[in-house]
């Protein structure tokens, strides 16, 4: 379904959002009797009533954030000085605090605890800015990651996400409001989309993180299989048979990367990945999974500029050894592993 233009989605989808909420509130003694009815019925502990709240939890949290974000854009003279250095940390704090309040929800709720071993980017390069980035697979690596760079690290992310997130009001107005990019999964990849990344990822600072997901979306067979296919497609054999030898990850879009690191020559670059999340791809997995009781682990490596190759094959062959090193560390961290 094509994403309505933003003046509908601030018109309609985020006021939407906040009536939604509070229809579902004060009809919630309804919904509660209905999910305990449904619960025996269920494996699990408690499974309809677990996800009863936490779908509450995240719509009086979105609705939450959207009146809030309505009271600074007010405040910042009903938008015109939103984008203004003072604004821009008042938008973070708020980013920072919600992500705290979901977050402390998730491990009530869910039994989900976040471990992050590596060096992280406070020990790493104080003072530096950093390339983060990250493998993507699973629900919500990317609000784990965020919450991290934001609420341990004090870091200001700049991240490129798929424009499909604008159907999520608040974080269709958050994060437009921030130095970030919505990418289309039909533009080029080659043109526009790498000039957009470079853009994005010049002028950043010592608390900035520039945040990418280079496998351009989550993991799952069969898009591993159609990556594969994709650069054999496009004549890349060599990189295809390496992607091939790698069962937990989707191949590497170097595009990106190049661009970020053309832009921001004295950042430090970090690899981040993480386990816990991989058996749930789909939807079905999740309620399968219910409660989670998780415990995820974040593995973070960090590169000094200087250790960065400055050719672009280099850089390529560089990003797809990383990779493989990814792929092993999942191998032997995931939950069913040996």
């Amino acid at each position: 379904m094509p994403l309505p233009p933003w003046w509908v989605r601030r018109l309609l989808l985020a006021p939407g959002a906040v009536l939604l909420a509070f229809l579902v509130v004060t009809t919630l003694p309804v919904w509660a009797l209905l999910a305990a009815a449904a619960s025996p019925l269920v494996p699990g502990r408690l499974r309809p009533l677990r996800l009863l709240w936490i779908g509450c939890v995240y719509l009086v949290w979105d609705a939450a954030a959207l009146l809030a974000l309505f009271v600074l854009w007010v405040a910042s003279g009903f938008g015109w000085r939103v984008r203004s250095p003072a604004f821009q940390r008042a938008h973070y704090l708020l980013a920072g605090w919600f992500l705290r309040v979901l977050f402390w929800q998730a491990r009530w709720t869910l039994h989900l605890n976040i471990d992050v071993v590596g060096t992280d980017p406070d020990t790493a390069l104080p003072g530096r800015p950093e390339l983060v980035l990250c493998r993507h697979a699973g629900p919500g690596d990317s609000f784990i990651l965020i919450h991290a760079l934001v609420n341990w690290f004090n870091r200001e992310p700049r991240i490129v996400l798929k424009d499909s997130l604008q159907w999520d009001p608040a974080i269709d107005v958050l994060l437009n409001r921030l130095p970030n990019r919505f990418l289309a999964p039909g533009q080029d990849r080659r043109g526009s989309v790498t000039e957009q990344i470079g853009h994005l990822a010049e002028g950043l600072d010592d608390d900035d993180a520039f945040v990418i997901f280079p496998e351009g979306g989550n993991f799952t067979p069969g898009r591993r299989l159609r990556a594969i296919a994709r650069l054999r497609t496009l004549g890349l054999e060599r990189m295809a048979l390496r992607a091939e030898r790698m069962r937990h990850v989707l191949a590497p879009q170097p595009g990106g990367l190049l661009a970020a690191l053309d832009a921001a020559p004295d950042a430090g670059v970090i690899f981040v990945a993480h386990t816990g999340l991989d058996r749930m791809l789909t939807v079905a997995d999740v309620w399968r999974e219910l409660p989670m009781d998780k415990r995820i682990v974040m593995r973070f490596w960090s590169v000094p500029p200087e250790e960065v190759p400055t050719g672009r094959q280099e850089r390529i062959d560089w990003l797809f050894d990383w990779w493989a090193r990814i792929d092993e560390w999942i191998a032997a961290n995931r939950d069913d592993a040996a």
